[in-house]
Formats: C-alpha cells, sequence, structure tokens
C-alpha cells in the first residue's frame, strides 16, 4: 500500500533537518501513529506519503516513496488526492468554501461527479460521520471541534484509500478528541489506511495497530501496539513522549504561596449579536497562583481572557484589581496574552529590538535581565521569527515583563507541544508566578493542568460552571 525506500530530504542544502535514509513498508488497512519530539521528522513522513514533498515543498531529495502503487515524485497531486486524503493540525488551512455543504462538495464536483450522485454521497457521509448538525452552516460561525469534523468529512467525502491527520487533536476540548476518535474508528473499520501523527497520543492507544517513533530524522523504533503499551514509564519519558493514559497521569500538588495581588470578575457578562458569550462570570485571580481556564471549544474563554485584558467591552459587570476597579485602558496597561500563534505578537528584527519596542524609555540593564530570567540573552541578535516556539512565547514574555504587565495569560500554550516543550512552558509558568504575577492559562491539556495548575476555572455556555483546585486526575477529569 505505502513503502518509503531509503528515503532522504531536508528542507534546505544545510542536511541538518528533514529525514535521512527512511524505509518503511505500510500495509493496506493499518493504522500508523507517528511520534517523536518536534522536530524529529514525523510531519516530514507525512508529507512524502500525500505528495507535498517534492510538489509544494522542495529540497534536496532521494529514494523513493510509492502509494497505491504510484510513484508521488513522479504523479500529479491531483492524481494523487483521489487516494490520499489529507486532514492538516489548522483545519482552516484546507477550507476552500465559506459553508459546510460546498467544502463537503467540494472534492466530489471537483471529480466532475453527477449532481445527485454529489448529494447522496454528502447525505451518507453526514448520516455515517453523525454531522447532520453541522450542515448548511457558516464555516465561520463552527467552533475549533467542529471545523475539524467538517475537514475530516471533506477528505472522508472523497473516498480516499489513505488518510494521513497531522496533530488533528492540538486545538480540541476533551469532548471533541471524543469524537474524533470516534471518525477515526468509523474510518478504521471500513478499512482504511491511516497514518497520524501525534503527540497527544493517549486517544490512540484503543486505535493503532502500530508506532513508528521518529528520532532525529531517522526511524528510532518501530513497535506493534502491544510492544508499545509495555514500554515502562521511564522508557516513555526517556523518549520524550506524552502518557498513553490520562488515569497515569500524577497530579503534582505543586504548591505556590499566595501573595496580595488579585484581579477579580464581578458578574461579567459579555453580548455579541444578542448572544450572551459570557454570562454573569465571577472569580478572584491571586498572584501566585496558576489558574488553568478550560471548557469546550466555543465556551467562552477566548472572551474572558480579552475581557480581562482590556480588548472586549463588557457588556455588564465590572473587573477590578486588588482595591479598584479597573477600566479599559487600565486593564491594557497591567495585563498581557501570549497567544496561541505568538508570531502574530512579534514585530521587529531582532531579540532585542522586540525588548525595547513596548517602553518608552528602553534600559538596557532591565532587557539583559528579562532576557537573562528567561534564557534568551544568547539570542538577543537573533529574528524572533528564526526562534523556536518555545523560545518565541519566552521572548513574549520578557515583552510584558519589560513593560510592567501583572496580569499573564496564555492562550492554549501546549498546543502541538512535546513532553519536554510541555515542561518548558511549565518552568516559564512557575518563575512568573516566582516573579509575582497573576498567571492564567487556556488549555485543553490534562497533563500541564496536573503538572502546574493551583485551580480550575471550567466554563460552559458562557456560564463558569465550576470553580476547583486540582486535586486528583479523577477530580482533573471530571471537568
Amino acid at each position: 500500500m505505502i513503502r518509503l525506500t531509503d528515503v532522504s530530504f531536508s528542507y534546505d542544502e544545510q542536511q541538518e533537518n528533514g529525514l535521512k535514509n527512511i524505509s518503511l513498508h505500510i500495509p493496506k488497512g493499518q493504522f500508523l501513529l507517528l511520534c517523536g519530539e518536534s522536530g524529529c521528522g514525523k510531519t516530514t513522513v507525512t508529507r512524502l506519503i500525500d505528495g507535498l514533498i517534492p510538489h509544494f515543498y522542495d529540497g534536496p531529495l532521494s529514494g523513493r516513496t510509492e502509494v497505491c502503487g504510484m510513484d508521488t515524485a513522479a504523479t500529479e497531486i491531483a492524481v494523487l488526492s483521489d487516494h490520499i486524503g489529507s486532514v492538516f493540525q489548522n483545519p482552516r488551512t484546507q477550507f476552500f468554501n465559506t459553508d459546510t455543504d460546498s467544502e463537503l462538495a467540494f472534492g466530489l464536483e471537483n471529480r466532475a461527479l453527477p449532481v445527485e450522485d454529489i448529494r447522496s454521497r454528502m447525505a451518507e457521509v453526514a448520516q455515517k460521520l453523525k454531522i447532520g448538525h453541522l450542515m448548511g452552516r457558516s464555516i465561520f460561525q463552527l467552533s475549533g471541534g467542529e471545523k475539524q469534523k467538517i475537514a475530516f468529512a471533506s477528505v472522508y467525502t472523497s473516498a480516499p484509500e489513505v488518510l494521513v491527520l497531522d496533530e488533528p487533536s492540538s486545538n480540541l476540548d476533551p469532548q471533541s478528541i471524543a469524537e474524533l476518535t470516534a471518525l477515526l474508528m468509523q474510518a478504521k473499520e471500513a478499512g482504511h489506511t491511516i497514518i497520524i501523527a501525534e503527540h497527544r497520543i493517549w486517544y490512540l492507544m484503543g486505535l493503532a495497530d502500530r508506532v513508528v517513533f521518529m528520532e532525529q530524522g531517522r526511524i528510532g523504533r518501530d513497535m506493534d501496539i502491544a510492544a508499545f503499551k509495555a514500554l515502562s514509564e521511564a522508557e516513555r519519558i526517556a523518549m520524550g513522549l506524552r502518557c498513553r493514559d490520562l488515569r497515569d497521569i500524577v497530579v503534582q500538588g505543586v504548591a505556590h504561596a499566595e501573595q496580595t495581588a488579585t484581579v477579580s470578575a464581578e458578574h461579567l457578562t459579555v453580548r455579541l449579536d444578542d448572544k450572551a458569550v459570557l454570562d454573569d462570570v465571577s472569580f478572584t485571580a491571586r498572584a501566585g497562583e496558576i489558574i488553568a481556564i478550560t471548557g469546550r471549544n466555543g465556551a467562552g474563554k477566548t472572551t474572558l481572557a480579552r475581557a480581562l485584558c482590556g480588548l472586549q467591552k463588557p457588556t455588564s459587570g465590572r473587573i477590578a484589581s486588588s482595591t479598584a476597579p479597573l477600566r479599559e485602558k487600565q486593564r491594557k496597561r497591567q495585563s498581557y496574552m501570549v497567544m496561541q500563534d505568538v508570531n502574530h505578537q512579534l514585530f521587529t528584527d531582532s531579540v532585542e529590538a522586540e525588548c525595547r519596542l513596548g517602553t518608552r524609555a528602553p534600559d538596557a540593564e532591565a532587557i539583559h535581565g528579562a532576557l537573562d530570567l528567561l534564557d534568551l540573552a544568547a539570542f538577543k541578535d537573533r529574528h524572533p521569527l528564526s526562534l523556536s516556539g518555545g523560545q518565541k512565547q519566552r521572548l513574549a514574555v520578557a515583552v510584558s515583563l519589560l513593560c510592567g504587565k501583572d496580569v499573564i495569560i496564555f492562550d492554549e500554550p501546549t498546543s502541538g507541544l512535546d513532553l519536554r516543550s510541555m515542561q518548558e512552558v511549565g518552568r516559564l509558568a512557575l518563575k512568573l508566578v516566582h516573579q509575582g504575577k497573576i498567571l492564567l492559562v487556556i488549555t485543553h491539556d490534562y497533563e500541564f493542568i496536573a503538572a502546574l495548575c493551583t485551580r480550575v476555572l471550567c466554563l460552559e455556555n458562557g456560564r463558569l460552571a465550576s470553580d476547583r483546585p486540582v486535586e486528583s486526575i479523577e477530580n482533573l477529569l471530571s471537568f
């Protein structure tokens, strides 16, 4: 079905990234999990299989990749797409239409199928994948999980023999992951060959037949699922992999000394287009805590963060500090959000210049101190966009420290991160609370919450459904 024979590929002439002499055979109907630390080559393997390499990504390539009897390098991408369907990490990057019906029909229309056949296939897929409630909807009104379902369905509608997925769970809440799992099980039972590259692997333990562990552009280990499950916890951690079972997560019970500084939301309501996105939300956050804000995609988490930062005007209620109400300008002055895609908030051509950008009177000593604290001093002359994802996050935080921000909010900071990168975010969070910052983290990541967070605020349909300490994994999984 799929065969890579002595394949090497690099995204540039330096040969420092990409793959080195990979050989891999995937038989028809197998469900293969590709795992390994960030940069190990997982995504590159998926791009070879679906033909994006070499048709869209250029670089030195040797060896041969065959899928369904076709040499992917010598076969047009349009022909490959009749047999191979890809679901990307960010579904928005693969949408071509503004409504869900058109998105499902798009691939079939490009194959010039008769209208009645298209309608019949769409109805069949909607029923089989249980997405009837998403039909006839605007793409822009869907939650992240709903977009992922439509991306999967649009690929599935074309009935490809091979399905390739890259980090499909990275932006999904637990319920959406459960729904994705059900979709994948249906595809597996229908006989599709499935290749999935993932860091968050716990939901795949009942699906995968085989696990290929990638390491520095090579295949480090190739195991059936039984052998992978039999690995000790020490071996898993040494491989840099996330947990295989949520029940194995140990709540760390990290103690943080509470301080006097607080920020509170009091009966906060935000209405957009006559819909209550936030509805009568009240809570207090104290310096020294790391508070997780969780809830389903579309529950109001980002709207709450925007309101706290002064980027969203409440319809009613107020936001206050320890001593007095905070006006919109005051909230902007004291708050800072590290976006999920931190590239959107980096503007200059060097790390040092980025640190100077937000301050009226840049202090060279303060800049050096912030960069040293966040392990960025060695990169002060580097372009911000040349940094790794974790380094970019730390740079954004350095800017917040230099601007004197007291309330820092992370939006999905561990999305798509491997174990070590997640732990790096945790170390950064601890540094911030030790600096006396008020820290809130929008996240669906149980491993991160269990390791670092002291409280969990769970939003449900815009309301605060619960506000509880993190005491045990059972307590956490009940959210």
